[in-house]
């Protein structure tokens, strides 16, 4: 069988920083934080990374019927990448059995569930099909008529990294043409941070301070913030870009996936170590060819110190040259999402040799020594090549390797 280089056609975004990848990465290189005080009604303090959706802009009313944001944000965001990749999937070129839609989708739709059990008795017919996970890859495909393998991936915190990976995959082996590739997550409601925080996962913060609250890799961290959005790469072979005349924002060269199995929520950075080797494989490089690293870093005391040591066990004595950051700081952890958000945020730091910085950061944990983003020094005028981690509860670990152009 014959393979494909995977090329990174368009992109597309719902996020607490808008619906602009350009914008987005200019608020991150400035170090603005979306994360704000929600549901004062709790008893304790929490802040969360929400998205300024207007629905009218997709949808009429009589379409909104059953659907959920999850959703909602799922069918805006892969619009707009397809938009930006000069697509119509009802284009004389485009054969839509052979578009496919790779979906990740950690906890489907929160709203209608919450809806559900606050309704005292009174339930929407309609509750089951707004808040199945793979409702927004359903409506997505509805959207555009797509009508090759439309699929959902629900692997926690790497969902949409592993949605991306698989449709790279199709793309790689010819088994579509395009592939509609991210995730989409919307869990901010009162009942899903209330069981977060009863994992006393979530960041704490005093009154005033809701922006500055994640600080990966800090002495002084505390947990991540959750963040609700959705996040569409627009993967093609590159020789179908070329013959479209499309622009190519990077190349997806490699991609690795491991699974811990040692525990349901602690990280193993052995598990994490294999998946990062693995997406060097694939690509055909050493770690030193590689200069970015999107952490997943989560703010979280243990997640922090496996992640930074599963970085310097493959890294070697290459590790001090290796730029890492987590943008969770600014835009929250988006779950199902995250990986997608993060993924596009790494194209674009290839594509405009730029880096995001390592938020909130004052002083390093001894324990997460390396060489982290600061605000200010972005430039990265030779970067080639990074990658975007994403490592899950249940300990299943993808890796995203990007190469310029």
């Amino acid at each position: 069988m014959s393979t494909h280089e995977v090329a990174v056609t368009g992109l597309g975004v719902m996020a607490p920083h808008g619906d602009a990848p350009g914008a987005l990465f200019d608020a991150l290189l400035q170090g603005r934080s979306a994360l704000a005080p929600v549901f004062p009604e709790l008893p304790k303090p929490a802040a969360a990374a929400t998205v300024a959706f207007d629905e009218t802009r997709w949808f009429t009313k009589l379409q909104l019927a059953g659907v959920d944001r999850v959703s909602q944000l799922a069918v805006a965001a892969a619009d707009l990448a397809l938009r930006d990749a000069g697509l119509a999937l009802n284009d004389a070129g485009v054969d839509a059995e052979r578009v496919g839609v790779y979906a990740g989708c950690g906890m489907g739709g929160a709203a209608a569930l919450e809806a559900a059990y606050r309704g005292n008795g009174r339930v929407s017919p309609l509750t089951i099909p707004a808040f199945m996970p793979n409702a927004p890859a359903a409506h997505v495909a509805m959207r555009n008529g797509v009508l090759g393998p439309v699929l959902t991936y629900s692997v926690a915190c790497a969902s949409s990294s592993v949605a991306i990976a698989e449709a790279a995959k199709a793309v790689q082996r010819g088994e579509v043409d395009i592939a509609i590739a991210g995730g989409s997550e919307a869990l901010i409601v009162p009942g899903v941070v209330l069981a977060w925080q009863a994992m006393q996962t979530l960041a704490g913060f005093q009154p005033g301070e809701a922006a500055g609250a994640v600080r990966p890799f800090a002495t002084d961290r505390s947990g991540f913030a959750l963040g609700e959005g959705s996040a569409f790469l627009i993967l093609e072979s590159a020789e179908r870009a070329r013959a479209r005349g499309a622009r190519r924002y990077a190349t997806l060269a490699g991609w690795g996936l491991s699974s811990d199995a040692t525990h349901l929520t602690k990280p193993d950075a052995p598990g994490q170590a294999r998946a990062l080797r693995a997406a060097l494989r694939q690509a055909g490089l050493q770690p030193r060819d590689v200069g970015y690293c999107n952490a997943h870093g989560t703010a979280t005391r243990i997640g922090d110190v496996v992640e930074r040591n599963a970085l310097a066990e493959v890294w070697g004595s290459d590790f001090d040259a290796l730029r890492v950051s987590s943008t969770k700081a600014l835009h929250g952890h988006m779950l199902g999402a995250a990986g997608a958000i993060e993924a596009l945020i790494t194209v674009l730091a290839l594509h405009r040799r730029e880096l995001p910085p390592n938020a909130n950061c004052r002083e390093i944990d001894p324990d997460c020594q390396m060489n982290l983003v600061a605000l200010g020094d972005s430039a990265a005028p030779t970067l080639d090549a990074a990658i975007s981690n994403s490592f899950a509860f249940g300990g299943t670990n993808s890796v995203l390797l990007f190469r310029r152009g």
